[in-house]
């Protein structure tokens, strides 16, 4: 069983994946192919995809009975005690900027502890 997931990718890359995958939603493609067809269908992503990303998952005997490849995304796998996770990256501190001091919350009661 093989699930692909574009993100940004030239139509020519989508209309060569229905050759061997159905496309179940916009860019999710499920199918299943032998390990010699997989290859290939990744090989062709890499050369196509250009400024997009790509998200290969693929059966696989072991443990957890699946295996992924990214292509230009941010989020990477990793392997942790032999179990394959997908790590995010860390989001920037600019994007959560977190205030310095007392909510307002917090100087109310302080304020009624005071009186």
């Amino acid at each position: 069983m093989v699930v692909v997931v574009l993100t940004a990718c030239p139509a020519g890359l989508r209309g060569h994946l229905t050759r061997w995958l159905l496309e179940v939603s916009p860019g999710v493609y499920v199918g299943k192919v032998s390990a010699r067809v997989r290859e290939q269908l990744w090989l062709q992503i890499q050369d196509l995809c250009k400024d997009g990303r790509a998200i290969m998952i693929h059966s696989k005997r072991g443990d957890q009975g699946l295996d992924f490849r990214v292509h230009k995304h941010d989020w990477e796998p990793v392997d942790f005690d032999g179990v394959h996770l997908i790590r995010r990256p860390a989001a920037p501190s600019s994007q959560s900027p977190m205030r310095k001091g007392w909510s307002n919350a917090s100087k109310y009661r302080h304020a009624r502890k005071v009186k």
